[in-house]
């Protein structure tokens, strides 16, 4: 067994390594503009991504409050705006431009991801905080 996970192990590191030599020739090979746009692009989903993590544990005072009432409703209209405000969020640091479907796939995918990390925190910030 253990013969098969070195074997494993060998084949997975040697996908990633060819991965990680692709693409360094991939992004050596591309016009400036368009390594740009890239670059600019991920960094504005990973500030993104940073706000949608941190704004609950910022606002716990706002759940804790909300865990008070002791009804679902309530809840749920906290992580609905919680999740409502990310994706206007993510939609303004793109320009409000959506330029197609997968686009759109991608803003739906993150509002989804968004509300589920909302869902989860907010009620393990309820749980223990209040």
């Amino acid at each position: 067994m253990d013969f098969l996970k070195t074997i494993t192990g060998k084949v997975a590191a040697g996908i990633v390594a060819l991965a990680v030599i692709v693409g360094g020739i991939s992004w050596w090979q591309m016009d400036p503009s368009t390594r740009h746009t890239l670059a600019s692009g991920t960094g504005r989903i990973t500030a993104w991504f940073g706000i949608v993590l941190l704004l609950p544990w910022a606002s716990f005072f706002v759940i804790t409050r909300t865990s008070r009432f002791e009804t679902n409703l309530a809840g749920a209209l906290l992580v609905f705006a919680y999740t409502l405000v990310e994706v206007l969020l993510l939609l303004w640091l793109f320009n409000w431009s959506v330029p197609g479907a997968a686009a759109w796939t991608f803003v739906l995918l993150g509002a989804l991801v968004a509300a589920v990390y909302n869902l989860f925190t907010c009620d393990w910030i309820a749980e223990k905080l209040a």
